[in-house]
């Protein structure tokens, strides 16, 4: 079997969320492949140094090295990382994670070019930033989802809805927490009691503004912090509506196990989520920023349990496609590749 240099933010064990690196590369330890990671620094500097010199140390042991790839400053391992492995003849796969990857092409063409133009292959979770990199002149991009394992989760099925709403993301400006607090009090002005749980640690500070937007509101939030998966996914058994409030977006993990739990989703259509699912056919979808829509989006769905059974069969079946058992196919054909 292959051996795998995975470079990444492995920072699961430093009370961050579980990433890609720690998720991919289990599995595909699970498959009798050699993984070695970097990095787990919480030091960014550390991190990268520790990043740079693992393509060093495993230059000659490594068969191929996977590189979690961001679109903010974490951009920058990426770049470098990649030219170290250019430079020790290392097969590299970048794996596009960035939900605004498509603002880093368009304003540091030169810097992606010199990456992803260099790459054995480009794996692209979602068809929205396939769809994007394409546009770019990048053509060697393959599409694989991010996994999940279906038996974890146990799909309920909820006839009659209650206003409980359930939110699981980081804690940051991007994902929008605010606006989650925002349909809840608009709820509560239609006379709808609406509770909400956010469920995630905090990453910006986002944190401290939701509790003081939601104490000035005066609505009724629980905030869990960082809960491991197993805990949220046991935790979301006490909940009806699942609400994603994002700017910016690719193929969020965490609606994907929601429809997997068969809660039924309202989500903005940014990024690539539209690309996920379909409005009014396993999900609701509103515009970026519009607690207005979403909030009547949830009214909607109290008052129609048709739609929510259309909803939730329909994801049940989108979800199937995001199961280990087929996606692990699709990296055993990039990983033992001649």
């Amino acid at each position: 079997m292959k051996k795998i240099l995975y470079i990444g933010n492995k920072l699961e064990g430093k009370g961050k969320t579980a990433s890609s690196i720690d998720v991919l590369g289990t599995l595909l330890e699970n498959e009798g492949y050699t993984v070695y990671y970097a990095s787990s620094k919480n030091n960014k500097i550390f991190r990268l140094l520790d990043m740079l010199f693992a393509c060093f140390r495993y230059r000659k042991k490594a068969d191929l090295v996977l590189i979690d790839t961001y679109s903010t400053q974490n951009f920058y391992y990426a770049l470098l990382v990649s030219q170290s492995c250019r430079f020790f003849k290392l097969p590299y796969v970048p794996i596009l994670h960035g939900g605004n990857l498509e603002n880093r092409l368009e304003n540091n063409l030169k810097s992606c070019k010199k990456i992803f133009n260099h790459a054995q292959i480009c794996v692209a979770p979602s068809l929205f930033l396939k769809d994007v990199f394409k546009k770019y002149g990048f053509k060697e991009i393959v599409h694989i989802p991010n996994p999940i394992s279906i038996e974890e989760y146990q799909f309920i099925k909820r006839d009659k809805l209650k206003p409980k709403l359930l939110w699981v993301r980081a804690f940051s400006k991007i994902y929008n927490p605010i606006m989650a607090l925002q349909v809840v009090k608009l709820l509560n002005d239609m006379g709808i009691e609406g509770s909400l749980s956010m469920v995630g640690p905090d990453k910006d500070g986002s944190m401290g503004k939701a509790k003081n937007e939601a104490e000035k509101l005066g609505i009724k939030v629980e905030f869990t912090g960082k809960l491991h998966k197993a805990e949220w996914i046991a935790y979301a058994k006490d909940f009806d509506i699942f609400i994603n409030t994002t700017n910016f977006d690719n193929t969020p993990v965490s609606v994907v196990e929601g429809m997997a739990l068969g809660l039924p989703v309202i989500s903005t259509n940014a990024g690539g989520i539209p690309y996920l699912i379909e409005h009014r056919k396993e999900a609701l979808l509103v515009e970026k920023g519009d607690a207005e829509a979403m909030a009547n989006g949830i009214k909607e769905l109290l008052e129609a349990p048709e739609l929510v059974e259309k909803l939730t069969q329909n994801a049940k079946e989108k979800v199937k496609s995001f199961d280990w058992k087929v996606v692990k196919v699709k990296w055993k054909e990039i990983i033992d590749a001649p």
